[in-house]
């Protein structure tokens, strides 16, 4: 089964790939809001399963909202507000947030 995880950056794809434990694709957007680049950039036939991981913050918020409406069967993964960045989120909650998705991730950041 072919899964993919949506970011936004670069930073946000080092940081998932730090705690993942099985080969996943991560689409990073660079914050493009074109909705026909959005199309372009997500090819949803590819996959199976795909994820949203966005900053909890207005920028974040926007775009996620664009990408429900083009692909509404998208599953959705939220970050905590007060950390307002999959980036600087902590490694143990990006671990917690991916494990209840049914990600395999690294058993030490348990």
């Amino acid at each position: 089964m072919r899964k993919a995880i949506i970011v936004e950056g670069k930073t946000d794809r080092e940081k998932i790939l730090q705690v993942l434990d099985e080969p996943i694709e991560i689409i990073c957007t660079h914050g493009t809001r074109s909705l026909g680049k959005l199309e372009k950039l997500i090819d949803e036939e590819n996959y199976d399963e795909v994820y949203v991981l966005l900053d909890a913050d207005k920028a974040g918020s926007s775009l996620r909202r664009d990408i429900k409406n083009l692909f509404p069967n998208f599953r959705h993964l939220y970050t905590q507000k007060k950390y307002r960045e999959v980036a600087t989120t902590p490694l143990e909650e990006i671990s917690k947030i991916l494990s209840k998705a049914h990600f395999i991730v690294k058993e030490f950041y348990y």
